[in-house]
């Protein structure tokens, strides 16, 4: 038998028994993601890699046989190894976030993975308040509240940053500030399970907001990001259980 005949009966077979196909497709990959914990949609805690997006990725890989290697790194600088070619892959990204930064690269992006909210949360009892009530507002370190730009830049309101989550909404219930701007999934899975005050905060849809999608990009390997978004659409099932399990959609359905 030659060579090629072998290799296509081989294709076939590895399709047929749902058989990661391997050799020269599977790949050693290096995943940056934020040195944060952003549960239940992703984090990075006791030098892991958790949350929805986990067992996701984990899931691609192990049908494409490619191999997964997770590196944590602070927000601010994610994006430069992503930019300098340091990481293979980098979850989450977005192509509208410092999109001055990233003109004229060329980074490939997946389909939507996991949908997300980030708003204004406040104090249940103040979650009625209009704009004008907002003075302070609070954001963890590294990340950018777009929707409130013109009002922290006009002065109207002052932005103060945190570099941890349970942190920023404990300034949140005591009242340092007046609204945090949030992934509303882990604001209030937070609140829940961490700082023990169920229902105690509230997302404003009424307040500045933006709701878009995670997706996971590449400067390296746009290869990679073409056979992630094949078996998104062949998966999307499965994505979904997983969503569903973890929360990671909260307060977006």
């Amino acid at each position: 038998m030659d060579l090629a005949r072998w290799l296509g009966l081989s294709v076939v077979m590895a399709v047929a028994t749902g058989t990661p196909i391997s050799g020269a497709l599977a790949r050693d990959l290096v995943v940056g993601v934020e040195a944060i914990d952003y549960s239940p949609v992703y984090g990075y805690r006791d030098g892991q890699f958790v949350g929805a997006a986990r067992p996701i990725l984990d899931a691609f890989a192990e049908a494409r046989g490619h191999r997964l290697t997770y590196v944590a790194f602070p927000v601010k600088r994610l994006l430069a190894e992503l930019l300098h070619g340091s990481i293979d892959l980098k979850f989450p990204d977005s192509p509208d976030w410092h999109a001055a930064a990233r003109q004229g690269r060329a980074i490939t992006y997946s389909r939507p993975v996991i949908a997300y909210i980030d708003g204004t949360l406040m104090r249940r009892e103040n979650a009625g308040l209009g704009i004008d009530a907002i003075h302070t507002l609070g954001t963890v370190s590294g990340f950018t509240p777009f929707a409130w730009l013109d009002r922290i830049q006009s002065g109207k309101v002052v932005l103060t940053e945190n570099p941890g989550f349970e942190q920023l909404l404990r300034q949140l219930r005591t009242g340092r500030v007046d609204a945090v701007y949030a992934n509303v999934a882990v604001a209030l899975t937070t609140a829940e399970t961490v700082l023990d005050s169920p229902g105690a905060l509230a997302f404003a849809p009424g307040l500045p907001h933006v709701a878009e999608s995670y997706r996971l990009s590449s400067g390296t390997a746009p290869e990679v990001i073409a056979e992630f978004d094949e078996w998104l659409a062949r998966n999307h099932k499965r994505v979904a259980e997983i969503i569903a399990r973890t929360g990671a959609e909260r307060g977006i359905r």
